[in-house]
Parts: structure tokens; C-alpha cells; sequence
């Protein structure tokens, strides 16, 4: 398992427009599903990977906490499914139903998605304004596998609560890191 950080997309990049299919409703969502929301969370994760399986409880937390607010969370998985199983739609919908996301979960088959963002590891996480302009992007929080430090999810909160407050986010961020998606 190598160690990849996240590539830190230029802040202020658009959102890119995607179509996927939600492997736990089979609802088709895009950047369109989310425009009445004021942010939108994109979390790049999978089911095997093991920095995803640390923090895939504050994952489901901030799925509970940003439930009544005006922000829209969709989790993509891209890795190849051939090669990780684990990450196909039926695993991510066992995940989904494991964990208790209340978000939207999809599949990127063509590995599209996941190049468009310029994604590179899971888990990765991009916070977009109401503007849909990137506004966050990096780290969860300051806990790793094997440390003491709590899972707070303490920069993806503060970013999307700076959006619906109408305040600054933070630009000091940092990468987030986990392990290389699995590219076809």
C-alpha cells in the first residue's frame, strides 16, 4: 500500500459537471442534483482501502450533521472493479448500508469523474461553494491509522461551515493522503 497525496486542485476551479448512477438508490446524480444546496461536499473514497476504513465513521457522522443544512454530499468510488472487487457497486452499497451513509454513493466505471477532479487517492475530499467554485481541498482531519489523534473531520467542517456562513475558508490546507486510485 503506498502513501499517495491528494493533488490540490487549484482553489477556485469550477466544479466539474459529472453523471453517475447512486449504487445504494440508483438515482442518476450530477453537479445538477445539488444546485438548490449552498455547498457541495465531493469525497473521493472505496470500500477496501484502509485510510477510507479510519475515517468512514466521521464520513457517516458529517452525512448525520449536514443532513438538515443546506449542503449536498455525494461519495464517488473509481477504482477499477475488476482488479478490487471490494469496490464494485455492490461493495460500496454493502459499505453504504455498513456504515449508515445517508449520501449519495456512486460508482465511476469509466474512471472519468475521478480525472476530471484530478483525484488521486482515496479518501480526497473537494468542498464547492454555492458559486460551485472550489473553495477546500486536502485532508479530513489530523488523525491517522496507528496515532492517538480523534477523527473530527475538523477541516471539512470548518470549510463547510465557512460556505454557509458566507465566511472565509481557510487557504492554508494541506493534502489529504491515502492510497492511489486504482486506474484501469
Amino acid at each position: 500500500m503506498a502513501k499517495t497525496e491528494s493533488s490540490m486542485l487549484a482553489l477556485g476551479t469550477p466544479a466539474p459537471d459529472f453523471q453517475l448512477t447512486d449504487v445504494t438508490s440508483g438515482a442518476a446524480i450530477s453537479l445538477a442534483t445539488f444546485q438548490q444546496k449552498k455547498a457541495l461536499l465531493v469525497m473521493f473514497i472505496c470500500r477496501h482501502c484502509p485510510y477510507v476504513k479510519h475515517v468512514q465513521t466521521e464520513l457517516a457522522r458529517i452525512g448525520l450533521d449536514y443532513a438538515d443544512k443546506s449542503v449536498g454530499i455525494v461519495a464517488i468510488s473509481s477504482n477499477d472493479a475488476a482488479s478490487y472487487p471490494d469496490d464494485s457497486p455492490d461493495g460500496l452499497r454493502q459499505q453504504a448500508r455498513e456504515m449508515g451513509f445517508n449520501f449519495a454513493y456512486c460508482h465511476d466505471e469509466t474512471q472519468d469523474v475521478a480525472r476530471a477532479f484530478n483525484a488521486v487517492c482515496t479518501p480526497e475530499f473537494y468542498v464547492f461553494n454555492a458559486q460551485r467554485e472550489l473553495v477546500y481541498r486536502g485532508q479530513l482531519d489530523d488523525s491517522r491509522r496507528h496515532t492517538a489523534i480523534p477523527l473530527t473531520g475538523v477541516y471539512v467542517r470548518a470549510a463547510l461551515d465557512a460556505v454557509l456562513t458566507g465566511g472565509a475558508v481557510d487557504p492554508d490546507q494541506r493534502p489529504s493522503i491515502g492510497c492511489s486510485i486504482k486506474w484501469k
